[in-house]
C-alpha cells in the first residue's frame, strides 16, 4: 500500500514510519526538515515541505492510498494554527484527489472523551494543555466534515516505551489508572491496523492499555 505520513520526523511519526516499512508499505515521509528523520530505506520517500502550502501538500498526496496524521504543535503549551491550516490542506487535498482514507492522530483529553481519561487528564492536565486541545478539537471538525473515510485515534499519554502488543480500543473505553499512558509504538501499531480494518471508519476510537 502506498501510504503518506505528516508529521513523520516527530517521535510517533517515526514509529509510524519504521512499522509501516516492516510491513511492507511504501512510505512517504512529508517533513520539513529530511534530516529529522533518521531513516534510510528503498521502501522510503521522503518529501521536504510545509503542511501550510497547500501546493506541496497536494503533491504528496497524489497517487497515495492512505494518509496517516501525526502532527503536533512546534511549541509545546501554545496554539499552533499552522497545523490547523495543515489539516486543512491535507483534508482538501484528499478530498481533491480522490484519496479517501485518513488516519489522524488527537488525544483523548478532548472535551468528548475527556470524561474517562482518568483523574489527572480529566481535572489537571487538560488545563496545563488546553491550548493544544482546543487545536485538536477544530482540526477535528475538519476531519469529521470531511466526505473521507476518516478514524481519528485518541490515545492518552505518550511515551517512548516498547511496545506491549495489547491493549483495549473502543469509543467507550475508561481509564483504569489515575494518569493513563500509552507507548508511542503501540499507538503506530494500532492506527496502521486501521489502513486494513474497517470498525472505526466514520469514529473517533480511544485507546489504552
Amino acid at each position: 500500500m502506498n501510504i503518506l505520513i505528516f508529521g513523520a520526523s516527530g517521535a510517533t511519526g517515526h514509529e509510524l514510519v519504521k512499522q509501516s516499512l516492516a510491513k511492507g508499505h511504501a512510505v512517504t515521509a512529508f517533513v520539513r526538515n529530511p534530516e529529522k528523520l533518521a531513516i534510510k530505506h528503498q521502501s522510503l520517500k521522503s518529501v521536504q515541505g510545509d503542511v501550510k502550502d497547500y501546493p506541496s501538500v497536494e503533491a504528496a498526496v497524489k497517487g497515495q492510498d492512505a494518509v496517516l496524521s501525526a502532527l503536533g504543535v512546534s511549541r509545546p503549551l501554545k496554539s499552533d494554527p499552522v497545523v490547523i491550516d495543515g489539516v486543512r490542506n491535507i483534508v482538501k487535498a484528499m478530498e481533491q484527489n480522490n484519496v479517501r482514507r485518513l488516519i489522524y492522530l488527537s488525544f483523548i483529553g478532548v472535551t468528548e472523551s475527556r470524561k474517562d481519561a482518568g483523574f489527572m487528564l480529566k481535572h489537571i492536565i487538560s488545563r496545563i494543555v488546553r491550548n493544544e486541545i482546543a487545536d485538536h478539537e477544530e482540526k477535528e471538525k475538519l476531519v469529521r466534515a470531511s466526505a473521507l473515510e476518516w478514524t481519528i485515534v485518541r490515545p492518552p499519554k505518550l511515551t517512548n516505551g516498547n511496545a506491549v502488543g495489547v491493549y483495549r480500543s473502543g469509543e467507550e473505553i475508561k481509564a483504569h489508572s489515575l494518569l493513563p499512558t500509552m507507548s508511542r509504538a503501540d499507538v503506530a501499531d494500532f492506527m496502521l491496523r486501521q489502513l486494513t480494518e474497517k470498525a472505526f471508519i466514520h469514529k473517533s476510537p480511544r485507546i489504552m492499555y
